[in-house]
């Protein structure tokens, strides 16, 4: 990627990043998240970019957001200029990219799949195209044997066979011994990281597949970072974001971030269609996820095999009945009497009634909540009780797909305008 830093993106970059070799810098509270979406929902309201925080007309732009986080943090943050620039002339000797959520070119799977919660900022080294290409995404334990170690290799090599990038966290263990079989085998890998995209970026081993452009090193996080337990975590959702399917080879029982990173595809997310490796030898963490829901893997011995493998997976999750399917909202009853339309489940789907359910409801808001509404109104939309609205509510609130406003309390769709 050769685009120069946009405005956007440097504006972004001040206000949510570290811009110290990987370290906060003292004098700064840099915005979170979930702060950095509050300042993008009022930009967007007000038809603003967060360029327009240092163009020309930037006090009357920085003074829309000081209400709710105060004049001096944002001034702070803003003048750090020097400091950014000192970053990017870092990066650029290393041979790092950086793209805001504010970009065109910023990856569509993050911001379709993940939303508000696709990280402002990602640094990255190496074929940006790969981001897009989907894949097979392979994760596990750090710490396995020499069998486990050849077996995860070999299942880089057929995803390489089968023309399928190969997608991991690049740590230790599972991780490389995927990317490591993808790249002996000719084959394209994403590596999305959490720590210590510099020091990959530079290492010589990577140098020929980088240039190649078979190899792209991806992070949301300063390429200087160190390790954090926390970022390991986070990061999971978006190695899950990048692919098509994913392949669990072993996970510990209700501990670790491979565990995490699964359970939250299987029970909330499901971007892809999760796989396990099963057998007498796939450990109590293995079998546990083939219990909440994971599909056990094939072991398929060619890459013709392994593409079988993950393009009927995929396809049969895209079959599965989409959220306007189920509708439950009366002003739709097709009779008139204020009863839901009656609907039935697709045989073998494996989601329950009220995943189903609660999906209808979710589409249902979405387009209703357009204006805000408070909880007695929500519950008299939907024909049920003010306490299964508020329940729904809050899950929804959880989600990112509502926003909960002030004096009165009331309810609003999320605006589907493009991300900042």
């Amino acid at each position: 990627m050769s685009e120069a830093l946009s405005t956007n993106s440097q504006a972004i970059l001040l206000l949510t990043a570290p811009l110290v070799a990987g370290r906060s810098d003292a004098s700064t509270n840099l915005l979170t998240l979930s702060e950095y979406n509050r300042v993008a929902r009022v930009l967007r309201e007000k038809q603003l970019q967060p360029a327009d925080l240092i163009g020309s007309d930037a006090k009357e732009v920085v003074q829309l957001i000081a209400p709710i986080f105060g004049r001096d943090r944002l001034d702070a943050l803003l003048a750090r200029g020097f400091l950014l620039s000192q970053a990017v002339e870092r990066w650029a000797a290393r041979a790092v990219w950086v793209v805001s959520r504010a970009d065109a070119i910023y990856p569509r799977r993050l911001k379709s799949r993940l939303k508000e919660d696709a990280p402002p900022i990602l640094y990255g080294c190496g074929d940006a195209a790969l981001l897009e290409t989907g894949g097979l995404a392979v994760v596990g334990s750090r710490h396995i044997d020499d069998e486990l170690m050849s077996y995860t290799e070999e299942i880089g090599r057929l995803a390489a066979s089968a023309h399928r990038t190969v997608v991991s966290g690049a740590a230790k263990g599972i991780d490389r011994a995927a990317m490591h079989g993808a790249l002996l085998g000719g084959g394209a890998v994403v590596g999305v990281m959490a720590d210590s995209l510099e020091r990959a970026a530079l290492a010589r081993d990577n140098r020929e597949p980088l240039m190649d452009g078979r190899l792209v090193f991806v992070s949301p996080y300063d390429p200087a970072a160190g390790f954090n337990v926390g970022h390991a975590m986070q990061r999971n959702k978006v190695i899950y974001a990048f692919a098509d399917a994913a392949l669990v080879v072993t996970s510990d029982f209700e501990k670790g971030g491979t565990w995490t990173g699964a359970i939250e595809q299987l029970d909330r997310l499901r971007f892809v269609p999760v796989f396990v490796r099963n057998g007498e030898n796939a450990g109590r963490g293995n079998s546990a996820l083939l219990q909440r829901g994971a599909r056990a893997w094939p072991d398929p011995q060619s890459g013709a095999e392994l593409e079988k493998a993950l393009a009927g997976a995929v396809d049969a999750v895209g079959a599965e009945p989409k959220q306007d399917t189920f509708r439950l909202s009366v002003r739709e009853d097709p009779d008139g009497r204020g009863k839901p339309p009656t609907t039935s489940l697709p045989k073998g789907s494996s989601r329950s009634s009220a995943d189903e359910l609660f999906d209808a409801v979710q589409n249902i808001l979405i387009r209703e909540l357009s204006e805000p509404l408070n909880e007695t109104e929500v519950a008299e939309l939907l024909a049920v009780s003010k306490a299964q609205a508020k329940t729904w509510l809050k899950e929804l609130l959880k989600r990112g797909v509502i926003e909960k406003l002030a004096k009165p309390v009331r309810y609003r769709v999320i605006s589907t305008a493009p991300l900042l």
